[in-house]
């Protein structure tokens, strides 16, 4: 891609849905289709706003992954506390307020002091391997929004990185080494994009259009905007059903599960616990939600 025919306050907005910033590699698609356009997104392992979009971008993937390759770039939303510049938020306590609940009970028990460590984490993972890289970023998402775990600290990267097949002894090298040198090429990127904000995703087309989403944006704007480049594509049929669902994403929230099936809240809700009762799935529940994990 040419970079040249396309700045860091952290800040989470809830009604803007955005998270600022103080002061490549390709995912494959579910089928394997040929590919007309690229999706370049900029995010870090600690936005709440990125999460947010987790159910919106799993459907995208979904109906239309035949039409995009998607290449994920880290932004480096807090690099410390000591060379934050925000408006209104100088500690962790004061950006909880700022945050979801989800991120609200994270900040307060074990706040980390940068999001850079997760970042240039996934960026040495992305040196191993591309979707084990991909199963990893999820999972220390996971880690933060979920488990309300400090991502910053070794011992969960090392988990994760585990729980994904990735070998650590090489991962712990390439975090010291090339995974930082990576890292930094993302930031000199966003800064030569413009990128203040995640989430921000670039829509590219063959010919280099794009077009450009930033912060949480309903369903339809992602869909629409993919129609924008490519009028031509077909959306692809969901499944409302389980195994469709676990074929593609071995975990899910029950948030992200009833909005990529279109059931009811509820109805979702008991469909995975019925899951659970069979043995089918594993369930890891917490105050801030419920996590279902294929068996």
């Amino acid at each position: 891609m040419n970079t040249n025919n396309l700045t860091n306050s952290l800040i989470c907005d809830l009604q803007a849905g955005v998270c600022a910033v103080p002061g490549s590699d390709t995912e494959n698609s579910i089928t394997g289709g040929k590919k007309q356009m690229h999706r370049l997104y900029f995010t870090d392992p600690i936005c709440s706003s990125c999460w947010g979009i987790e159910p919106q971008l799993r459907k995208l993937k979904l109906e239309y992954g035949d039409y995009f390759n998607i290449e994920y770039r880290m932004g480096g939303l807090l690099p410390s506390w000591n060379t934050y510049g925000g408006r209104d938020v100088s500690n962790a306590a004061e950006v909880a307020q700022h945050w979801d609940e989800v991120s609200a009970y994270y900040w307060l028990e074990d706040p980390l002091a940068s999001s850079y460590a997760p970042s240039i984490a996934f960026k040495a993972a992305q040196l191993q391997d591309k979707i084990k890289a991909l199963t990893f970023l999820r999972k220390i998402k996971e880690m933060v929004f979920v488990e309300k775990k400090n991502i910053a600290k070794w011992e969960h990267l090392q988990q994760a990185a585990l729980q994904t097949g990735l070998d650590t002894e090489k991962l712990k090298i390439d975090i010291e080494g090339r995974g930082k040198e990576a890292f930094e090429e993302d930031l000199k990127l966003a800064k030569i994009l413009g990128v203040r904000g995640f989430p921000t995703i670039f829509f590219i087309d063959e010919e280099y259009n794009r077009l450009r989403l930033y912060g949480v944006k309903p369903y339809e704007e992602f869909e629409q905007t993919l129609l924008k480049l490519y009028p031509h594509a077909m959306k692809a049929p969901v499944y409302k059903d389980a195994a469709h669902v676990f074929d593609h994403f071995p975990t899910v929230t029950t948030k992200e599960f009833s909005f990529l099936t279109n059931w009811s809240k509820k109805k979702a809700e008991s469909m995975l616990n019925n899951l659970f009762e069979e043995g089918t799935v594993e369930k890891y529940t917490v105050k801030n939600g419920t996590l279902w994990k294929r068996k």
